[in-house]
């Protein structure tokens, strides 16, 4: 858990550099600004995984993370909306691709990651069986509903939804999104919770009440500049695929891991403390805030603007989907977890970094 009396000097100081570059890209170009600011854009994902652990060690758990998982989202989402007014139809496909990519990001990469972190560290480790269910359960119908169904719809063909069916897509997520938050953070949120306290720090006094709130700013300001140095680097970043003659796809995940780099290294250091249940928070709560909150967004932005809305996956990225959710729930069905568990994860994750490049 970060200090709660003093701050370091980074935890500020990358943050401004980082704006200082911002406004820089606005007047300048080149690849200077653009090896400055991917510099810069690591060195701000640790500053602002820094002050979200103060926040969470001032408000408790499961809010800590709640609030880490919506605040990248946000950000996550003002990106895609923002990518998709610049290009209109070019950018058709790109929040299914971000949104799926973040999915798979969260759901194999980081929890594959945490396992296998945690269980070489502590051979076994246990988390709350009611909340891994729980959040499984919404992630299963929010994928399905948003990103298969609209394969398999006749009103309008594949892989689009009409009108019509962009509004339920949209009500549904929130509805689901918003349930999953009420259930985690007032009617069961015993479920959410450690199983044990493990970590020294946990008995360390919690910062003030001002000291959280500059924390929480900072850590706002950290996660816009994230997002803007991405966005900055995102014309090189397609000339790069263009070059590679990847798939455009790849730019959804390369958008998604680097928004979600720091819930990643928050939730790897919680497992590596013996905090599975903060790791798995952090991890499936991205993913569920990622689509739940996304969707209902473009689906708002594509209806306003008139703008095509390419939802449903290809035939193969249905399957990757459906493996990962299976293993996810034999995976988490036991309220244990080893390296074992891990591995399979992480060789899912591999296996769609993959085919992502060669389909």
């Amino acid at each position: 858990m970060a200090d709660t009396q003093h701050s370091p000097w980074w935890s500020w100081t990358w943050p401004a550099l980082a704006w200082v570059v911002l406004a820089l890209s606005v007047v300048l170009g080149g690849g200077v600004v653009a090896a400055a600011a991917g510099i810069l854009l690591i060195a701000t994902v640790f500053a602002a995984v820094y002050h979200a652990e103060v926040v969470a060690h001032r408000v408790g758990e499961p809010f800590g993370t709640l609030i880490l998982a919506v605040a990248v989202t946000i950000i996550e989402v003002a990106l895609i909306v923002s990518i998709m007014l610049a290009k209109s139809d070019e950018a058709a496909g790109l929040a299914r691709d971000t949104v799926f990519a973040a999915v798979m990001i969260a759901c194999n990469g980081i929890v594959g990651l945490c396992l296998l972190v945690g269980g070489a560290r502590h051979r076994e480790q246990g988390f709350q069986l009611e909340g891994a269910s729980a959040a499984l359960a919404v992630l299963g119908a929010l994928t399905v509903l948003s990103l298969i169904v609209p394969n398999a719809t006749t009103t309008k063909p594949g892989p689009y939804f009409s009108t019509s069916q962009l509004i339920f897509a949209g009500a549904a997520s929130l509805v689901l999104y918003g349930s999953y938050v009420f259930v985690q953070t007032v009617r069961h949120r015993d479920y959410f919770l450690p199983v044990k306290p493990v970590s020294a720090d946990e008995h360390a006094p919690p910062p003030s009440t001002r000291r959280a709130l500059l924390s929480l700013g900072l850590l706002v300001a950290s996660l816009v500049a994230v997002v803007g140095l991405a966005k900055v680097l995102t014309p090189a970043l397609e000339a790069g695929v263009a070059w590679l003659e990847a798939p455009k796809a790849v730019v959804g995940i390369v958008i998604a891991s680097l928004v979600l780099l720091p819930e990643g290294m928050a939730a790897v250091k919680a497992a590596r403390a013996n905090q599975l249940q903060t790791s798995l928070n952090l991890a499936l709560g991205s993913a569920l805030a990622s689509i739940g909150l996304t969707i209902p967004v473009v689906v708002l932005v594509a209806i306003t603007f008139g703008q095509r809305l390419e939802l449903g996956l290809v035939t193969l990225d249905q399957v990757l989907l459906a493996l990962t959710l299976f293993i996810g729930v034999v995976t988490l069905g036991t309220g244990r977890t080893t390296v074992l568990q891990g591995i399979v994860h992480l060789v899912l994750f591999a296996a769609y970094l993959f085919l992502a490049f060669v389909p």
